[in-house]
């Protein structure tokens, strides 16, 4: 049997002082659209701290020198997996004033990795959303929870 390919990934969960939550859409080959937080892969020597920051400069151009607490975590089996079977991510919490996302990253360079939007939602937007895949796919009672409870004292595992 071959053993799964794990990514370790650093995912945040950018709310603005309204509760909104700023998300990326990823479009892939198949045409499946998933919108989810700002995130990607840890490189080589970057701890998931300093991956989440990278990550949200390349994908939003904030920039943060401290990331929040991790909040949830996930093990994410891959759609059409290519490098690797399962993403296991950790989603750090950051607040901030809102902001008009300018990623660092063009666009071209932000569509070869599947990104190909990024918005601002609310709460409710998430949850009436009947046509939309988010990841995680409870994502909007997730977000109301988290912004009704505030950080966990432990991460908690969102699930597929």
């Amino acid at each position: 049997m071959t053993e799964l390919r794990i990514r370790e990934a650093a995912r945040v969960i950018v709310l603005d002082d309204e509760d909104r939550v700023l998300l990326t859409r990823f479009t892939f080959l198949d045409g499946l659209e998933v919108w989810t937080t700002v995130g990607g892969g840890v490189e080589a020597g970057e701890t998931h701290e300093d991956a989440a920051r990278r990550e949200l400069r390349e994908e939003a151009g904030l920039e943060v020198r401290e990331v929040g607490p991790c909040v949830w975590t996930r093990d994410h089996l891959i759609h059409n997996p290519v490098s690797f079977d399962v993403q296991r991510e950790r989603f750090f919490l950051v607040r901030t004033k809102a902001f008009e996302p300018i990623p660092r990253l063009s666009w071209p360079e932000l569509n070869a990795e599947g990104m190909t939007g990024i918005r601002w939602w609310t709460i409710e937007e998430i949850l009436a959303a009947t046509d939309t895949r988010f990841g995680p796919r409870r994502l909007g009672p997730l977000l109301a929870d988290l912004v009704r409870d505030g950080v966990p004292a432990e991460p908690i595992d969102v699930g597929v």
